[in-house]
């Protein structure tokens, strides 16, 4: 059962200052609500309720009776086994009591983690390391290769989407996702938190996408998600958890140039992920970890079958985790009302070729999907959004030897700039950017050595020196 979907109403059970958990409700029936005050990383205060029968009720008192007087990293690792031990070894009913009772706790473990609170000083004589943990194997084996190393590990969770109509068990980030990657720390003797961005997610990233959509353009969701949302946050979680550096499992490495430090290519060039991390800022690096930096994906199945872990085996999760499950085009409709609009195809001449069902279902180099037969393939040059139109040509009309940028962040100046990716896991191309200072530009102009064929407005352009991100920007 989703416990994280089947959130109540809180009557009774908060404390003045506190941070609320509450889980339950229909269809069951059974709730349990606990509340904590948190005093110097220290339960000061814990109060609970519960509605539901005899055992739901005593497994809520145990949950409490953990909960008082403990510091917040030991409480986190609490979960449904030690309650059910706690009431004496329980069946079925009891055993749904103390998933309850663990998942109440755990929210408001979750309300605190998302406060400014401070929930543990820094360790005197030991290193302490946040590891994100998606419940997947890449960030479990990050995890035991954190601990492997000496540090004491302690984990979150982000819930980033919840959404009935998409599938919860092909997401990173879903309230699915959070109970089993909570599962699995504790299975491991780890902390766990999880840690509730889905507001900013849908404001900042969703959003965004659904706009850029809606405009004509091809948005990154990932790029701005990692860059602006996800790493920030969980450092700053670092921070109140005394952790001195954020842990992830993304194939990534970094390096020091002398003048901070930046990312280059994982040594597994099929798994690189530093193109959705590279609107990370040098600072954000700077406290970064990537455990798996150099090794291939078998690699990291072999370690995780070898410690036993369940989740060696386990399917990948899709890369935008909020379509999961879904189509864009059904997401679209029910998200942002960009529903079946029909409308021309067009050539380079403006003359009519065929009619679409609606611009936004369009990415500039697509080549399936179009409709249109000939003499040679067609791909679409542009979609216009005011005209609801979609230009076609050939392979030919498709390349660029510029791509004009807007939003660029150059880390380093543009004279460092040798090449450029333009979409995931797609070819660098030399490219030049003379003369160019580094930060913030409005927009610029790349200049390319060999020309570029579907270069998409929206999508994400990764400015590198070598191997080595040294900026990024928007294509405009």
């Amino acid at each position: 059962m989703d416990l994280y979907l089947r959130d109540s109403s809180r009557r009774g059970a908060a404390l003045s200052g506190g941070f609320d958990g509450a889980a339950g409700g229909a269809p069951c029936g059974d709730l349990v609500r606990l509340s904590v005050v948190l005093e110097r990383g220290r339960v000061a205060r814990v109060s609970f309720d519960a509605e539901g029968c005899a055992t739901v009720n005593a497994a809520a008192a145990a949950a409490a009776e953990f909960a008082d007087g403990e510091p917040a990293l030991d409480l986190a690792r609490i979960g449904p086994d030690e309650i059910a031990a706690a009431l004496g070894g329980i069946g079925p009913q009891g055993r749904h009591a103390a998933e309850l009772a663990a998942d109440a706790l755990h929210r408001a473990l979750a309300a605190a983690a998302g406060s400014e609170t401070a929930l543990a000083a820094p360790p005197a004589s030991w290193e302490r390391v946040l590891v994100a943990l998606s419940g997947g194997v890449d960030s479990a084996v990050a995890a035991l290769r954190e601990r492997e190393r000496g540090a004491e590990v302690v984990a979150v969770t982000l819930k980033l989407w919840a959404d009935r109509r998409t599938d919860a068990t092909r997401s990173c980030c879903s309230p699915l996702a959070v109970l089993g990657a909570r599962e699995l720390a504790h299975s491991l003797g780890i902390a766990h938190f999880t840690l509730d961005l889905e507001a900013d997610f849908r404001a900042r990233v969703v959003d965004g996408f659904v706009s850029g959509y809606r405009a004509g353009r091809t948005p990154n969701p990932c790029v701005i998600c990692n860059g602006e949302l996800r790493i920030d946050a969980m450092l700053a979680l670092a921070d109140r958890l005394g952790c001195s550096a954020l842990a992830t499992g993304h194939y990534a490495r970094l390096v020091d140039d002398g003048e901070g430090s930046l990312l280059t290519a994982a040594a597994d060039p099929a798994k690189d992920q530093t193109y959705m991390l590279s609107g990370l800022r040098p600072a954000s690096l700077a406290r970064l970890r990537f455990p798996l930096a150099e090794l291939t994906k078998p690699e990291v199945r072999a370690l995780a079958a070898d410690a036993g872990l369940p989740v060696a085996a386990k399917a990948e999760s899709q890369d935008l985790c909020f379509l999961a499950g879904e189509g864009k085009r059904g997401f679209l409709a029910r998200n942002g009302g960009l529903s079946e609009r029909p409308g021309p195809i067009v050539d380079r001449r403006g003359r009519r070729l065929g009619e679409h069902r609606g611009h936004h279902e369009f990415t500039v180099g697509q080549r399936r999907g179009i409709g249109l037969g000939g003499p040679e393939p067609l791909y679409v040059l542009a979609t216009d959004a005011r005209a609801n139109e979609v230009m076609v040509g050939t392979r030919e009309d498709l390349a660029r030897r510029r791509v004009r940028v807007r939003e660029a962040t150059l880390h380093r100046p543009g004279g460092r700039v040798d090449r450029v990716r333009l979409r995931y896991h797609a070819k660098p191309l030399a490219c030049e950017l003379p003369g160019v200072p580094a930060g913030r530009h409005d927009e610029l102009e790349l200049e390319l050595a060999e020309p570029a064929h579907g270069v998409a407005p929206g999508q994400t352009a990764c400015l590198m020196s070598g191997d080595v991100v040294v900026g990024r920007a928007t294509i405009a």
